[in-house]
């Protein structure tokens, strides 16, 4: 045999033990305990081999007697001293359970987040981020994690968005990413911290646009920055995120369950922006007595939402500011008896 013929057939060889190997999982049934199924070895032989096997199976009989702690212990000593077995992933998933069941959270994503950086390829890995999006959605839901699975610590709501980061880096590509992200936006909202939440809102946007949940991103995204509007006297700048936000919905979007709350918050948001125009062309008209500039800002209330009150309000300002350019008295309002003319005195302007 040619020694390129032989080196194809060793890869081959390679290949299908590698498939094999895999391909193993680990089964438990009461009267045989552990075995292995679908794969060629345990990783493991001779003496190592039974003494996992012999660690497993005491600390499995532990778990089912309800001894939780026992069986801790025994996963623990597996996975510390066969870390290369197919038992050592197992074992930390059983870990896991263990700490979660006895509420101890923490020690029980840790376990988790152990068993997915060492075994990626575990054929648990999406029962593995389930748990974990479970413990950092009764966190952030208030639960409190148990120290010694007796005494209850403080409620944790900052460690439950840094899990829901940990499981969007995990497995950025499964259903509970996008879900954790808008976890993350719901928990920094709770916290205050809304600029946070924005960013959430945002990533989940831009990296699952096609995503179940991306129109509720949308509507929350506009919200969260209507929440930002000081309102008409101060920057607009929200408003304008708040509007663009909340038109982009409505586009995106038309048949959505929330096209009514959008309708109301694009709505609100229109006006907001119309009256800060409408302070500016005040302000210019009454005290600068600069009638081409409120002439300006009365046309900017107008056209950011022609349909308003606001816009009736500035089309009747227009027609004074019109009068005033053109030299010409402003006409006097109906119903409504001309003043007379004040004394003429001095005037202290503060603009």
């Amino acid at each position: 045999m040619s020694r390129p013929t032989f080196s194809v057939l060793f890869a081959v060889v390679i290949a299908l033990f590698g498939a094999a190997r895999l391909s193993a999982d680990l089964v438990w049934t009461p009267g045989q305990g552990w075995r292995v199924e679908g794969g060629a070895l345990a990783g493991l032989s001779g003496e190592d081999g039974r003494n996992a096997l012999e660690l497993m199976n005491n600390a499995r009989a532990a778990e089912e007697k309800g001894s939780a702690r026992s069986a801790i212990k025994g996963y623990q000593k597996v996975s510390k001293k066969y870390p290369n077995s197919i038992y050592a992933g197992e074992a930390l998933y059983r870990t896991g359970l263990l700490y979660e069941k006895r509420k101890e959270y923490f020690k029980a994503f840790e376990s988790f987040q152990e068993m997915l950086m060492k075994y990626p390829n575990s054929q648990k890995f999406s029962q593995v981020v389930a748990e974990q999006y479970r413990i950092a959605q009764l966190l952030l839901d208030g639960a409190r994690s148990y120290m010694w699975g007796v005494i209850p610590g403080f409620k944790n709501r900052e460690r439950a968005l840094e899990y829901f980061e940990q499981i969007v880096r995990n497995a950025p590509y499964s259903d509970y990413a996008p879900l954790s992200l808008m976890n993350v936006a719901r928990g920094h909202q709770r916290m205050g911290n809304t600029e946070e939440a924005i960013d959430a809102l945002d990533r989940m946007i831009n990296n699952y646009p096609k995503n179940v949940l991306t129109p509720d991103a949308y509507l929350k995204l506009a919200q969260t920055h209507a929440s930002l509007v000081e309102g008409a006297y101060y920057d607009q700048a929200s408003t304008k995120e708040a509007i663009t936000y909340f038109e982009d919905y409505l586009i995106q979007f038309p048949g959505d369950s929330g096209a009514g709350t959008a309708e109301k918050g694009l709505a609100d948001m229109k006006t907001m922006l119309a009256q800060s125009k409408m302070i500016l062309a005040d302000y210019y008209y009454k005290y600068r007595k600069n009638y081409t500039a409120a002439k300006v800002f009365y046309n900017e209330a107008i056209t950011t939402y022609p349909d308003s009150p606001v816009a009736a309000r500035a089309r009747k300002m227009l027609t004074d500011v019109d009068a005033h350019l053109a030299g010409q008295p402003a006409p006097a309002a109906k119903d409504e008896k001309q003043p007379a003319a004040p004394k003429k005195k001095k005037r202290f302007w503060l603009f």
